[in-house]
């Protein structure tokens, strides 16, 4: 992917500088270390960029806290807190507060990513297959660590099997699949809608360059935000069945 904007050279070079010094250390000096920077692409550098302005706004919340004049930056963490809360108690149940962190984070990085598109000239990061591959990866780790923490590695692996005995190997398989193909799903939902998204703002863009296209920039947030938020509620839904106790 090209580097489409200074960003990403920003990006760049400050990594590259923390890179170099770390082989240094290792001793390759001058010309090599340079050449082993790594270099990031324009959707990588927007997701540190993303991922630092998150974590920039948690601390503000967290450094400016006040019961009795709460600053608009509290007011908004408020809202989403509660709605995210009010929704994961109602899927996953009792409990549901261990997982509403990495839910919240989920909502907020894919629709911020999503939303970088309306701006002229920047890509939506999420409108390239790696992304949404990544976060899905990333989920797929998380509910299954939490549903083997929840229930044990046997109680865990039951939840393959089925209760009857004599179809539990090909259950298993099954299983096993349809949990695989969930990355896939959310990797394939995700890439395809914010892609069919911007290719079809560019070309209204290309064709109208007035006024037309902001109805597809409206689009395309309306997509963003639905997007974000199924991709949150589908979290929600494998964490509820992954940690789920038999009764």
């Amino acid at each position: 992917m090209p580097e489409l904007f200074g960003l990403t050279h920003f990006v760049n070079r400050l990594l590259a500088g923390f890179e170099i010094k770390l082989y240094a250390m290792l001793g390759v000096v001058g010309p090599d270390a340079a050449h082993r920077a790594y270099r990031v692409n324009a959707a990588l550098a927007l997701e540190l960029i993303i991922a630092a302005i998150l974590f920039a706004f948690f601390i503000l919340v967290r450094a400016t806290l006040s019961v009795e004049k709460p600053n608009s930056a509290q007011q908004i963490a408020e809202m989403i807190h509660e709605g995210v809360g009010g929704l994961a108690e109602q899927i996953i149940g009792h409990g549901y507060e261990r997982f509403q962190a990495y839910a919240t984070c989920v909502l907020l990085f894919i629709l911020l990513t999503n939303c970088l598109g309306l701006f002229p000239g920047v890509i939506t990061p999420t409108s390239r297959p790696e992304v949404p591959l990544g976060i899905a990866v990333l989920t797929f780790l998380y509910y299954n660590f939490h549903g083997l923490r929840a229930n044990g590695f046997f109680g865990y692996l039951k939840q393959f099997l089925g209760p009857i005995k004599w179809i539990a190997p090909g259950l298993f398989v099954i299983e096993v699949i349809s949990h695989l193909a969930r990355m896939m799903s959310l990797t394939i939902r995700l890439y395809a809608n914010m892609f069919a998204s911007d290719l079809l703002t560019l070309v209204w863009f290309s064709i109208i360059p007035f006024a037309v296209p902001a109805v597809f920039l409206g689009l395309h947030f309306a997509v963003s935000v639905i997007q974000a938020f199924v991709f949150m509620l589908l979290t929600m839904i494998y964490l509820s069945m992954a940690v789920a106790h038999e009764h």
